[in-house]
């Protein structure tokens, strides 16, 4: 009989790691020692601890009878430890019967309390591979030279001792480390979410013929290398740097660490930004490190941690502090998180974000995070946009054939004080997900559904939305329709050629067809949509990108008579900056050359604002956070109804890309803002802003200055 091809594993395991550890045998600075062995040391000690150990085993060791009757032969092996203590203990026996185990563990129970080994004069433990061959017999045992007692093996024919304790001591020294070879760029990582850094891979992405899916974002990189080869594009880039804070300032992630399966890298960052707007000096004062990498080939990991005081321009601080929380905070910094007071004019605003992305296979991605999501090829999104602070989320991408399916579940935070209870944020939760079809080489179609619910009944996170196959608005109905609020989109892209591509966006909030096509203009058609399109190296100017888009949502779009069930996070829209009851149109255009870049954008639009005056206290459906109950009329309702507001934006951005590693960026920007309502109100009323600044930032997500 033969021991089961488990036993011959785990002997082959126990030997190599014996083996391996034996190189460092020599840092025992002393043998454990038997009390026959005092006044020996060295090798001499050492032949001595394993003589008397083999011999007191043969002695003391009864064979089971099973193996006579089974006529059994093999091995046996057994982990042994001396304690720091000089105690005997047996870790671990692999052998064929119990009954060996047991009279294993018998044998050396019997051991008495020796000396202990010494390590740096210091007691330690040692741990031995025990092996025997059975049928047992006397061992004989010879003198070891000292070369062989270095390592800490006898000579038998039946037993031998292996020193295995000194492996720990190695670890660190085996530990070995690789050079860098950009490995985020083949990785599951999310590629920052910056309009900017977007624009420089989109016309390859675009192109006809490709089968991808351009709407679900933020990418991974993985998904665009395919298109847009990274380290190509950033070798160019580079500068001959040989110094090291040459390389990291010019080229290279600040630190990093790659292993045989792993690697990870770490950056400081900032957004330091000073300027002079509406009459008043501006700044804002963001410190942050981030850290990213990935462990095998399918887990990848990002975090960032951000620091920030700031001042900005009159309009922008208005609506940051229109925003404002329960608890006596002054301000949500639009995208960013609440803000503290800081000084007497300036806001203290810390953010944190960060998720793991795991692949577990070439057809799926599941992201958990804190962060944002983007559906949509715009710049603005109609379905789901990054304007809102960051939220916790799970996502699910899967991608095969033509299709690519987008779920996600968020964990948003309602903040107003009429909703905060004990001090605590009213919770609510939406679903969506979204489905991309490349019905041709150069028609996409995507389709859009989303849930918002709260914790009524205490329900909490509703499992009946986790399916990700099945349609919203039947699951709302069977667990109480006026608990939710389903929204529904459409969206569509066609390619006309490599540098031309159009696009557009349907948002359907509780369709009612007779409601929108009835001819009455009800207050219950609420719809949006928007239409745009791009032109890639325009004009045959290479890396001129141009972009048109015009957008409109009807009156009380996005909102609920339950408010708490609108479409928004931390009093922030998720889709459009705006709102509802608008219409915008966007003129951009973006240019790169090298590490240099600049652009211009100018927004046209026309909005309609509430009144909220005793005279006048009607909701007239722009802010999505008001109760629909309180409109003025039932039907007639027009976009831009209330307090007609005309509104035009420029901006204009130019700067110098220092590090393509880290996105690490200066520039100088140009903002000039004229908002015109029918009738001035304490909170809508004429102003035109004049806004320059200069700053250096780490490009990670967007700023929007344009409401």
């Amino acid at each position: 009989m033969n021991l089961p091809l488990r036993s011959l594993l785990v002997l082959l395991l126990l030997t190599t790691y014996s083996l391996k550890a034996q190189e460092a045998l020599s840092d025992i600075e002393k043998y454990p020692v038997f009390e026959s062995c005092e006044g020996q040391s060295g090798a001499a000690l050492a032949d001595c601890f394993n003589a008397t150990l083999q011999q007191f085993f043969y002695e003391n060791f009864k064979t089971p009878e099973i193996i006579g009757e089974e006529n059994y032969s093999g091995v046996m092996v057994s982990l042994l430890e001396v304690t720091a203590e000089g105690e005997f203990k047996v870790l671990y026996t692999e052998a064929a019967y119990q009954e060996l185990k047991d009279e294993v563990k018998r044998v050396f129970g019997e051991l008495p309390k020796i000396e202990p080994a010494t390590y740096n004069a210091k007691p330690t433990y040692v741990q031995f591979q025990f092996s025997v061959n059975l049928p047992l017999q006397a061992p004989q045992i010879t003198q070891t030279t000292a070369s062989a007692s270095n390592t800490g093996t006898t000579d038998s024919d039946d037993t031998s001792l292996v020193v295995v304790q000194d492996q720990f001591n190695t670890e660190y020294e085996d530990i070995k480390s690789f050079p860098y070879q950009n490995e985020e760029y083949t990785s599951q990582l999310n590629i920052p979410l910056s309009h900017q850094n977007y624009a420089m891979f989109d016309p390859a992405m675009n192109q006809v013929g490709i089968n991808n899916h351009t709407a679900q974002k933020p990418y991974v990189y993985e998904e665009v290398n395919k298109y847009y080869n990274f380290e190509a594009a950033n070798q160019k880039l580079l500068k001959k740097k040989s110094s090291w804070l040459g390389r990291k300032w010019w080229n290279e992630h600040m630190g990093i660490v790659k292993g045989e399966d792993y690697w990870f890298t770490i950056d400081p960052g900032v957004d330091l930004q000073v300027g002079r707007g509406d009459g008043v000096d501006t700044y804002n004062n963001t410190r942050l490190v981030y850290f990213q990498g990935g462990l095998g080939k399918k887990l990848n990991f990002f975090a960032a941690v951000y620091e920030s005081q700031g001042r900005f321009a009159g309009y922008f601080n208005r609506y940051a502090e229109s925003l404002r929380p329960d608890g006596g905070n002054p301000a949500i910094i639009p995208g960013r998180n609440i803000a503290e007071p800081f000084r007497t004019d300036s806001y203290d605003y810390p953010v944190a974000e960060g998720y793991l992305s795991y692949a577990p296979s070439q057809h799926f991605n599941i992201q958990l995070g804190h962060g944002k999501n983007f559906i949509g090829d715009g710049y603005r999104s109609l379905l789901l946009s990054d304007n809102a602070s960051p939220y916790p989320y799970l996502r699910l991408n899967t991608n095969f054939w033509k299709l690519k399916y987008t779920n996600t579940w968020m964990s948003l935070r309602d903040v107003r004080s009429e909703v905060t209870l004990d001090g605590s944020f009213r919770t609510k939760y939406m679903a969506n997900h979204y489905l991309s079809i490349n019905v041709t080489k150069r028609l996409n179609i995507g389709l859009f559904e989303a849930v918002m619910w709260e914790n009524d009944n205490d329900r909490g996170f509703d499992l009946n939305y986790l399916n990700p196959v099945i349609f919203y608005r039947a699951i709302e109905f069977t667990t109480g329709s006026r608990g939710g609020n389903a929204i529904i989109g459409l969206s569509g892209k066609y390619k006309f050629s490599d540098q031309i591509n159009a696009y557009s966006q349907v948002v359907i909030d509780e369709f009612s067809s007779g409601d929108v096509f009835g001819g009455d203009q009800s207050w219950k058609n609420k719809l949006g949509f928007q239409l745009g399109a791009k032109y890639y190296n325009a004009f045959g100017v290479k890396n001129l990108y141009l972009q048109a888009e015009y957008n409109q949502v009807r009156p009380y779009t996005y909102s609920h008579n339950t408010i708490v069930l609108n479409y928004g996070h931390q009093n922030q829209p998720m889709a459009h900056l705006w709102g509802a009851n608008f219409r915008e149109g966007i003129l951009i255009a973006r240019y790169f050359n090298g590490r240099w870049f600049g652009s211009a954008k100018l927004t046209f639009g026309e909005r309609g604002f509430d009144f909220n005056t005793t005279e006048d206290s009607f909701y007239y459906g722009g802010d999505i956070y008001r109760d629909e109950a309180d409109r003025p009329f039932d039907t007639g309702i027009e976009i831009g109804q209330g307090n007609t507001t005309s509104v035009f934006i420029g901006e204009f951005q130019g700067g110098y890309l220092i590090n393509p590693a880290t996105n690490l960026k200066v520039y100088a920007s140009l903002l000039f803002r004229d908002f015109t309502p029918d009738v001035d109100t304490a909170t809508e009323f004429a102003s035109s802003s004049t806004w320059f600044n200069l700053g250096i930032r780490t490009d990670l997500f967007n700023w929007y200055f344009d409401f």
